[in-house]
C-alpha cells in the first residue's frame, strides 16, 4: 500500500497526456527612471545656458565697440543665414537636435521635463515649443562671434548635452513607449548631431589658436568663392561638336541621362545656401523619424497578433460565413500565412516610401542648383511661369523664414500618405493577383476579367483600327511633308467609332485619375515643383513658398553682387604700390583668368574692350531707368529693372502719334 502511495505520489505522467504547448508570456517593460534625472538636468542646463548667454552678450558688446568693421552679427542673430561661405555644420547640427526634440514632444507623456502635470498638457506642449529653441540657442550662438571664449563655451555645452543624453540612454535603453527600443532608436540622430558639435567646437578652437579661423563676419565678402564663381561664368566655353548635338541620342544615352539627373554631383564653384542645406538635413532626419515611427508602431503589433492566432480563429471566421478549410489546424496555418503576407506588404510599403523620398531628395538637389543658377543669370522665365520681381517682399520673407519647417512637415505628411497608398496597392496585388496565381484559388478578379473578354477585345480592336488606319490610310507623305488623305473615309470612321470611343474615354479618365494621384502623392514632399498646372501654380502653397524663398536668396546673396561688393571693400585699402591692381579690379580684369606674364595690349584690343564695356552698359537693364528717354516712365513700367514690353510699345505709339500730330500741324501752317 505504501509502495502504491509512493508510486502515485511520484508519478506525473498523467499530467502530460494531451498537454497543449504553453505560449510564451508577453514581455512587460516597466517605466525606467535614469540615474541622471531629466528634470534636475534641465534645471541645471537651463541655468548654465543663461550664464553662457550673458557671457556672449558681454563679448558681443565689446566686439562691437572695439571692432571698426561693421556688419558683425549681434547676439539676437545666431547665424547669418544668407552667408554661403561660412561653416554649415554647426547650424545643421543644432537644427537637427532641435527637430529631434520636437518630434519627441508629440509622443512624450510630459512635454516639459519640469512638471508631470497631465491636466494642462496642451498648454505645457505650447510652452515646450518655445522652451527647447531657447535651450539650444547657446549651442548655435557660441560660434557666432568667432571668438575663442565662444568656442570653449560651445565645447562645454555640447559635451554636457552629449554626455547626459548618452548616459540616460545607457541607463534606460528600453522603454514602454510604442516599442521597447523606440526611444533609443529615435535619439540616434540627436546623438549624432551632438557628437558632431562636441567634435567641431574643439576643432574650431584649435584653428582659432593657430590663427587659421576667420575672426569677423565680413570675411564672407573677402572669400574667394564669389570671385571663382564669376571667373567661371566669364570663362569662354568650348564649342561643342555640331554633328554630335544635332544627332538624336540613342535610347541607352537617354536612359543614362535620366538616371544621372537624379544623382547630385557637387561642384567646387557652387555652394548651397545655408537655409537650403539645413532644410535638406532636417528633411532627411524627418524621413528617418517617420519611417521609424511607422515601422515600430505597426510591425511589432502585427507580429504579436500573428503569434496569438489559435484554432478559435476558425469559429470567428465561420461567424462571418468565411470557411477557409474544414481542418482547424489548416485554418490556423492559412491565417498565419495571410498575416505574414500583410506584414511583408506593410514593410515593403514603408521601404518603398523611403526609397522614393530619397530619390526625390537627390532630384531636388539637382533642381535647386539649376534654379539658383538660372536666377543668378536672370533667366526668370525658365524658373517661373511669368515675370516676377526678384526683390524682398512681405510674403517672400515669411516664406523664407518658414521654408525649413514647411519642408520637414511636408515630408512627414507625405510619408504617411505614401505608405498608406503603397500598402493598399501591394495588398491588392498580393491577395488578388499573386496568391491566386500561385495557389489557383480565389480567382475572383480573373473571373470578372474573363467574363468581360468580348468587351476588352472590342476596345482593343477599336483602338488598333484607329492607329492602323491613321498610319496607312489617312496620312500621306509627299516631298518630305505630311498631309491628310481619304478624308471622306476618315470622317465616316470618326462617326462610326464615336460610341466606342466614349467607353475608351472612360478608361482613359480612370487611368488619368490614377496617374495624377500617384504623381502628386510621390511628389508631395517636394516643394521645388508644383503639383498644379503652371497657370494655377500660385494656389499650390508648397511651391509658392519655394518660389518666394528663391526671391530672398537670389536678391540678398547673389554671388556676382557679393564679388562686386568685395572688390569695393578691397579698393580703399590698397596702398600706392597696388594702384594698378585696384584699377584692374574696377575694370573687372581681375575676375577673368589671366596669365602671370605681362603682355603688351594693343590699341585694337583696348578699343574693342571699351566697345564691349559700352555695349554692356547700354544693355544693362538696371540702368534703363537712369536714361533721359525713360525718366518720364512710371515705376510700373519697369519689372526687375527692365522696361515692360507693353509700356515700351505704348511709348512708341505715343511717340508716333506725337510725330504725326507735329507733321499735321506743319502742313496746316503751310
Amino acid at each position: 500500500m505504501s509502495a502504491e502511495a509512493g508510486k502515485d505520489y511520484y508519478d506525473y505522467s498523467d499530467w502530460y497526456e494531451n498537454a497543449l504547448p504553453t505560449k510564451p508570456p508577453v514581455e512587460i517593460i516597466p517605466p525606467c527612471d535614469p540615474t541622471a534625472d531629466d528634470s534636475l538636468y534641465h534645471i541645471c542646463i537651463a541655468a548654465i545656458s543663461l550664464v553662457v548667454m550673458l557671457i556672449l552678450a558681454v563679448l558681443a558688446r565689446r566686439q562691437k565697440v572695439g571692432d571698426t568693421l561693421k556688419g558683425v552679427p549681434g547676439l539676437l542673430s545666431p547665424v547669418n543665414f544668407l552667408d554661403h561661405t561660412q561653416h554649415k555644420g554647426l547650424s545643421v547640427a543644432v537644427f537637427g537636435v532641435l527637430f529631434c526634440r520636437i518630434v519627441g514632444l508629440t509622443l512624450a507623456p510630459n512635454p516639459l521635463p519640469f512638471t508631470k502635470d497631465t491636466q494642462y498638457k496642451e498648454y505645457w506642449l505650447i510652452l515646450a515649443l518655445f522652451y527647447y529653441p531657447a535651450l539650444y540657442y547657446p549651442l548655435l550662438a557660441c560660434g557666432t562671434l568667432h571668438n575663442k571664449v565662444g568656442y570653449v563655451l560651445g565645447s562645454l555645452l555640447s559635451w554636457t548635452h552629449f554626455g547626459v543624453l548618452v548616459w540616460q540612454k545607457v541607463d534606460c535603453p528600453r522603454t514602454p513607449q510604442i516599442y521597447k527600443y523606440y526611444a533609443l532608436l529615435s535619439s540616434l540622430p540627436q546623438i549624432a548631431c551632438l557628437a558632431f558639435l562636441s567634435f567641431q567646437y574643439p576643432l574650431l578652437l584649435f584653428k582659432g589658436l593657430k590663427g587659421t579661423e576667420k575672426s569677423n563676419a565680413s570675411e564672407d565678402l573677402k572669400s574667394s568663392y564669389y570671385r571663382d564663381y564669376v571667373k567661371k561664368i566669364l570663362k569662354k566655353k568650348k564649342a561643342s561638336n555640331a554633328s554630335a548635338s544635332s544627332s538624336r541620342p540613342k535610347l541607352s544615352e537617354r536612359i543614362s541621362d535620366a538616371f544621372k539627373s537624379y544623382i547630385y554631383t557637387p561642384e567646387e564653384v557652387f555652394r548651397f545656401p545655408l537655409k537650403l542645406a539645413i532644410s535638406l538635413v532636417v528633411a532627411f532626419i524627418a524621413l528617418y523619424q517617420m519611417a521609424l515611427l511607422l515601422f515600430t508602431g505597426v510591425v511589432p503589433t502585427l507580429q504579436i497578433v500573428r503569434r496569438g492566432v489559435d484554432e478559435d480563429i476558425a469559429f470567428l471566421l465561420a461567424g462571418f460565413n468565411i470557411i477557409l478549410s474544414d481542418d482547424r489546424k489548416e485554418v490556423v496555418k492559412i491565417v498565419v500565412y495571410y498575416m505574414w503576407c500583410v506584414e511583408v506588404c506593410y514593410v515593403s510599403a514603408v521601404t518603398l516610401s523611403c526609397l522614393v523620398n530619397l530619390a526625390m531628395f537627390m532630384r531636388s538637389m539637382v533642381l535647386h542648383r539649376s534654379n539658383l543658377r538660372g536666377l543668378y543669370r536672370g533667366d526668370i522665365y525658365n524658373v517661373y511661369n511669368c515675370q516676377r520681381s526678384i526683390r524682398p517682399s512681405r510674403p517672400a520673407l515669411v516664406c523664407w523664414m518658414g521654408y525649413t519647417s514647411y519642408q520637414a512637415s511636408f515630408i512627414c505628411l507625405g510619408m504617411i500618405i505614401q505608405t498608406l497608398v503603397f500598402f493598399i496597392c501591394l495588398l491588392f496585388g498580393v491577395f488578388l493577383v499573386i496568391i491566386p496565381i500561385f495557389y489557383g484559388k480565389n480567382m475572383m478578379l480573373f473571373h470578372i476579367i474573363g467574363r468581360m473578354w468580348p468587351f476588352w477585345l472590342m476596345l482593343f480592336l477599336a483602338v488598333l483600327i484607329q492607329h492602323l488606319t491613321s498610319r496607312f490610310l489617312f496620312i500621306k507623305k509627299e516631298a518630305g511633308t505630311r498631309d491628310l488623305t481619304n478624308r471622306g473615309s476618315l470622317f465616316l470612321l470618326t462617326y462610326l467609332l464615336f460610341p466606342v470611343n466614349v467607353l475608351v474615354g472612360m478608361l482613359l479618365g480612370i487611368w488619368r485619375l490614377v496617374i495624377t494621384a500617384l504623381f502628386n502623392i510621390v511628389h508631395l514632399g517636394r516643394l521645388d515643383i508644383s503639383l498644379l498646372n503652371r497657370n494655377v501654380e500660385a494656389f499650390d502653397p508648397g511651391y509658392r513658398c519655394y518660389a518666394h524663398y528663391l526671391k530672398i536668396e537670389v536678391s540678398q546673396s547673389h554671388p556676382v553682387m557679393k564679388a562686386f561688393c568685395g572688390l569695393l571693400l578691397q579698393c580703399p585699402g590698397q596702398d600706392k604700390g597696388s594702384g594698378q591692381a585696384a584699377r584692374d579690379a574696377e575694370e573687372g580684369i581681375q575676375l577673368v583668368s589671366q596669365d602671370k606674364k605681362q603682355n603688351k595690349v594693343s590699341n585694337g584690343k583696348r578699343a574693342r574692350g571699351h566697345w564691349y564695356l559700352l555695349y554692356t552698359l547700354v544693355n544693362n537693364p538696371s540702368l534703363v531707368g537712369s536714361r533721359k528717354h525713360f525718366q518720364r516712365q512710371s515705376s510700373e513700367s519697369f519689372i526687375n529693372g527692365t522696361l515692360n514690353r507693353s509700356s515700351k510699345e505704348e511709348s512708341k505709339k505715343e511717340g508716333s502719334t506725337t510725330e504725326a500730330s507735329k507733321e499735321a500741324e506743319g502742313t496746316a501752317s503751310n
